[in-house]
């Protein structure tokens, strides 16, 4: 067993220990959708199947933070965010748009990519690089900056 898996797993005995029941509701929701996602591909997860899982969960709770908000909906806009900041705490730190830009530069650099034309293939470059660590849509604009 992967030890981000152990770690969701001791954190959700805590909050089940300490009755917080919105943590240990998320938790089990993460727990979920390891396990579909262990089911589907049939096979246990590592450490970083585990980490694509919560990114995408991440993911999904940006998302839906944001149609709520422009939905006029700021409770649960509120509550996709206090979820979205409690799988946040497994996942690595965030790059910030200018550490990003850096491993663009680098990136562009190494392929040799001259113009928008090209973004499909600097794109696996750097999603590489900074898997589970900066947002698609993030290095994606940063990409276009630099190359256009």
């Amino acid at each position: 067993m992967s030890s981000l898996k152990i770690k969701l797993n001791d954190d959700l005995k805590a909050a089940m220990k300490d009755k917080d029941l919105p943590r240990r509701d998320i938790l089990r929701a993460l727990q979920a959708a390891i396990k579909q996602v262990e089911i589907d591909e049939r096979k246990e997860l590592d450490d970083a199947g585990v980490l694509k899982v919560l990114t995408a969960e991440a993911k999904r709770r940006r998302e839906a933070m944001e149609a709520f908000q422009s939905g006029g909906r700021t409770e649960d806009a509120e509550q996709e965010h206090r979820e979205l900041g409690m799988i946040e705490a497994y996942l690595p730190k965030q790059l910030s748009r200018d550490e990003v830009k850096v491993i663009a530069q680098a990136a562009i650099a190494e392929t040799g990519v001259t113009s928008l034309k090209e973004l499909g293939k600097v794109m696996p470059v750097i999603m590489g690089k900074v898997q589970g660590q900066a947002d698609g849509r993030t290095v994606n604009e940063v990409v276009r900056e630099l190359l256009s």
